[in-house]
Parts: structure tokens; C-alpha cells; sequence
């Protein structure tokens, strides 16, 4: 694994646990470069003195706090450490809470943490702590120069320290415009909620993280590479001007939704079977329907006669009665019509 971001201890009670950080996520963004439309050469920025507009090096730049307007207090690395040795050698414990009373809104970025020298045994004892307990413990720590309230959390068999944001850092939602939180207040009908609950409950599977992928990464990738075959690739494709459309209303009919939702991506396990079933239905056919048997081919009557000897006979009966069946098939076509449109009249009724 790559070079720790940081070094220190776990503590809380008399335990020490001494324990490395690593960063627990890599970017995949699109690497864009910023041109100059005119001739699209390559923008720079430089870090530059203020006082006489020439470069600084990297060796040359230190951190320093303004104090007064112009006035700086110069403050080294050592200097920020020795401000508070324990806080930035430390991830001090403060509390033991549920995961599940931490809202999302609160949790930023994951880091690793293995354990350090000879800090494998009390790593693994809080590890298995806060798993048999159920809880995650919630801390401070600082990592640069900045201290982050954050969360330890057990993961398989790692310890994750996730950044928290403060309270304050976390905007009312007073401001939004939200529905009510009550399901009648809201508007919703108890048919609307039944069939949503259907529909994710249709969608419902385990967790695979590893099939999902930055798809839109790849379609800019592939445009790319489209501009290039084409020899486009100083062409600057304008937005199209937008079709004025008319204003939807704001009676939407959900159930209609829902519905189309089900029958394209919510089949549960009941409508998979019952689809089955129906395949096996119309690949067997029906023994008693003498038109399905006369015009099935010859190799779909095969393997059904040689299931058993009864069916060979009932074959052979059927072929013989194949006439008179027919005329009374025949006849019974339009009830069938019939029964055909009552079936459409209550489907358009539900």
C-alpha cells in the first residue's frame, strides 16, 4: 500500500492503540485540461509575489496567519504540531453511539487505518469490540492543520476512520419547500404506496458494488475518440437552441406510472413464475386443442409422445376426431371474441 497520510495513537479510556492512516478512496475524474479558445494552447497558473509579480518555487512558500491587515505571524509545520502534541498524535474517543442515529448528511471522507508496530492484538480487540456491541465510536483527530470530528467504524476486518462534519456545517432544511411528513398530508393513497413498495420490492437484490461503473466517463471517452476519427478535434460544438415546450400540468397520474414501472423493471418473483408457467404452457400445448396438435411439426409431437404410451393413444385419438372438433372450434370462435372484449372492458375499468 502506498505511504501513510499520518501516524499516531487510538485512545480512549487507558487503551493505546498505535495505528497508521491511509487514504481509503482514488479519483477516476476526467483528466481535462483548461485551453485558450483562441489557439488552444494550455493554461497555467503560477504562484507569484504579490509585492514583485515574480515566481515563488515550492522550497520557497511557508504558511503564515494574518493577524492585522498585512501582517503575518510565520507558522512552520513544528509550529502547528507543537501548538497541541496530543491532538495531532491522536484519535481520542469521546463516545460510543449507534451507526444508525448519524444521519448520511454528516459522514465526508473514509480513510483506512491499520494498525501500527506492535499494535495488531488491541487493534483487533476494538475491531471486535465495536462489532459484538454494534456501535461506532465517534472522535476528533486533526490531519493537517485542521481538526475533524470523525466516526471509527469496524468493516470486514478493517477499521475505516470516516471524516464527520460539524453541526454547524450542516444546512437547515427549514428553507426547502419539502412535502409533508405525514403519507395522507402528503397526498398519497394507500393503492399508490402498496404498488411502490411493489415495484422495489420487484428491484430488490443484494449488494455488488463492483457492477456499477462511471458509464458517463466512458460515453465523453468514447466522443472523444469519435471527434479524433473525424478530425474534429478543434471543432466546438454549440448547444442547440431550446425547443420551447408547453407547460405539463401538475396532475400527475402515479398509478398509470407505477404500473408501466412494474411491468418494465419491477417483475417480482410471483410475476417471473407466472411468466414461466406461461412459456411451459404454450411450449407443451394443449392435448384437447386438435388445431394446436395438426399444426405442430412433426418434431415438437415427437418428444411429447414419448413421455408415456397414454399419449401416443391420445394423439392418435385426436388426429381421428380432428373434423368434427374442428367444426365445433369453429363455432366457438366468437364467444371467444366475445369473452376477448369483456376481458379489455374490465381491464380498462381496473
Amino acid at each position: 500500500m502506498a505511504r501513510s497520510l499520518w501516524k499516531g495513537a487510538i485512545s480512549f479510556g487507558l487503551v493505546h492503540i498505535p495505528v497508521e492512516m491511509h487514504t481509503a478512496v482514488q479519483s477516476h475524474d476526467l483528466d481535462l485540461t483548461m485551453l485558450d479558445r483562441r489557439d488552444f494552447s494550455p493554461i497555467g497558473f503560477k504562484r507569484y509575489n504579490k509585492n514583485n509579480g515574480k515566481e515563488v518555487s515550492w522550497d520557497n512558500i511557508i504558511k503564515g496567519y494574518e493577524y492585522k491587515d498585512g501582517e503575518y505571524v510565520v507558522l512552520s509545520d513544528e509550529d502547528l504540531k507543537q501548538a497541541n502534541v496530543k491532538a495531532t498524535q491522536t484519535i481520542d474517543i469521546l463516545a460510543f453511539v449507534n451507526a444508525e442515529d448519524v444521519p448520511l448528511t454528516y459522514f465526508e471522507t473514509p480513510y483506512y487505518l491499520a494498525p501500527g508496530r506492535g499494535g495488531d492484538k488491541v487493534y483487533a480487540l476494538l475491531r471486535e469490540t465495536l462489532r459484538k456491541a454494534g456501535r461506532i465510536a465517534i472522535a476528533t483527530v486533526v490531519i493537517r492543520v485542521r481538526q475533524h470530528l470523525c466516526a471509527l467504524v469496524c468493516v470486514d476486518d478493517s477499521i475505516i476512520l470516516n471524516t464527520l462534519r460539524f453541526a454547524e456545517e450542516i444546512r437547515s432544511t427549514e428553507e426547502l419547500k419539502l412535502p409533508p411528513k405525514s403519507v395522507k398530508a402528503a397526498g398519497i393513497s394507500d393503492k399508490e404506496l402498496q404498488m411502490a413498495l411493489s415495484l422495489v420490492d420487484g428491484m430488490t437484490e443484494e449488494w455488488h458494488p463492483e457492477q456499477y461503473h462511471d458509464t458517463y466517463k466512458n460515453d465523453v471517452l468514447a466522443l472523444v475518440e469519435k471527434k479524433v476519427k473525424a478530425k474534429q478535434t478543434k471543432s466546438i460544438t454549440v448547444a442547440a437552441p431550446e425547443k420551447k415546450e408547453k407547460a405539463a400540468s401538475n396532475v400527475v397520474d402515479l398509478v398509470a406510472l407505477l404500473k408501466q414501472s412494474l411491468g418494465s423493471k419491477g417483475k417480482g418473483k410471483a410475476a417471473a413464475d407466472e411468466e414461466e408457467e406461461e412459456a411451459d404452457t404454450e411450449e407443451t400445448g394443449d392435448a384437447g386443442d386438435v388445431e394446436d396438435v395438426e399444426e405442430a411439426p412433426a418434431k415438437v409431437r415427437k418428444p411429447a409422445a414419448a413421455k408415456s404410451g397414454a399419449s401416443k393413444t391420445r394423439s392418435t385419438a385426436a388426429r381421428s376426431a380432428a373434423k368434427p372438433e374442428a367444426k365445433t372450434a369453429a363455432k366457438a370462435k366468437p364467444a371467444t371474441k366475445t369473452a376477448s372484449k369483456s376481458t379489455a372492458t374490465r381491464r380498462k375499468a381496473a
